[in-house]
């Protein structure tokens, strides 16, 4: 099926801010129709993974930590940034191992999403890690305060099903998951 990609033109674009962890970008577009739209807003990011981690006993290895956007604390998935030119099974198998301790088992790729496809530029991968094992102790950074947790599928549903899982880009894989392994 062949589909028209509708790629606005960018006329002209300016950087508003840029620091490591915030990166904006104001861009002039030209839509196909026609109509220049003088202030679209970008926020670029490098890529990110997560890992629904699992042991070889099947327990779902957790983290649970605050987040301040939020101000709230929560169960979520290992998730972490990739490092410039970082591949992203090697950036996800870094981020376990240094904010859990765990390593081996067997990984696999399983979806890739966006954050926000309208403002944002980058993607988060989604691998499964089945088999895991606590391999050392957490290797954290000095602003990460971040607790490890073996969570059973069922405690794992309840989070789900009760919406404690805020994390949209953490939720939408472990929904799949366990729709395609029929725990739900």
């Amino acid at each position: 099926m062949k589909h028209d990609d509708r790629k606005w033109d960018i006329l002209k674009s300016e950087y508003l801010i840029r620091r490591p962890w915030l990166t904006a970008r104001k861009d002039m577009v030209r839509l196909p129709n026609g109509v220049i739209n003088d202030e679209y807003y970008v926020l670029e990011y490098p890529d990110w993974v997560n890992v629904i981690a699992l042991t070889a006993d099947g327990h779902f290895l957790m983290e649970r930590q605050y987040r301040h956007g939020l101000q709230w604390t929560g169960y979520e998935l290992c998730a972490g940034v990739c490092e410039p030119d970082e591949d992203p099974l090697e950036a996800a198998k870094r981020e376990l191992y240094e904010e859990t301790g765990y390593g081996g088992g067997t990984w696999y790729p399983y979806m890739t999403v966006s954050g926000n496809t309208s403002t944002m530029n980058n993607l988060c991968h989604c691998f499964v890690a089945e088999g895991v094992e606590q391999i050392s102790g957490q290797h954290l950074e000095q602003t990460e305060d971040i607790t490890v947790h073996l969570l059973s599928p069922e405690e794992v549903k309840e989070l789900l099903t009760g919406n404690e899982i805020r994390q949209a880009l953490m939720a939408a894989p472990l929904w799949k998951y366990f729709a395609e392994h029929h725990l739900i």
